[in-house]
């Protein structure tokens, strides 16, 4: 082992690094998109808490792809981040489908006639609505792609794994 403020061995200047043992491309890329899911995981809380203040009770249910994804990330459980991806398409998206339909009629009066009934931050509330809308079905795209990406880079490590096994 080299020490950091020990001698250097003898016969080496220290570029001979390339024989070292690395880690594996498969786990750099699950670490990377762990990291991703997470933070997009924290995104979607906010946007839960946003939901939750104004409208969209349906949305309430959300918060499950949340929490399978946190089960399924600390032991690369396969089993629940499927579940994460399949309950954010039918938690997430499809509440904020149907808010957009249910919320149409009151769009369709502000663009005609100028009218809006409520405000938020002094904009109406559509308006806010459905840009809150835009961005969580964004969020809850790129989870369902990362995600997708992860269950990828972990069945290919275990193939691999599987691989060396039988040699």
């Amino acid at each position: 082992m080299a020490s950091r403020a020990g001698p250097r061995a003898a016969g080496t200047d220290g570029s001979d690094f390339q024989h070292r043992e690395r880690v594996a491309a498969h786990y750099q890329m699950s670490v990377a998109l762990k990291s991703e899911v997470r933070k997009l995981n924290m995104v979607h809380a906010l946007i839960w808490v946003l939901m939750a203040a104004q409208w969209q009770y349906p949305y309430l249910l959300s918060a499950a792809p949340g929490i399978f994804s946190a089960l399924a990330l600390p032991h690369n459980n396969v089993g629940y981040l499927v579940l994460s991806m399949i309950s954010a398409g039918l938690f997430c998206v499809a509440p904020l489908l149907y808010g957009a339909m249910e919320m149409f009629p009151v769009a369709q009066l502000l663009l005609r006639h100028g009218k809006a009934y409520r405000f938020i931050f002094g904009v109406s509330a559509v308006t806010v609505m459905y840009l809150v809308i835009v961005v969580a079905v964004q969020v809850h795209g790129w989870q369902i792609y990362y995600s997708k990406r992860l269950l990828d880079q972990w069945f290919t490590s275990t193939t691999q794994d599987k691989k060396k096994k039988k040699e």
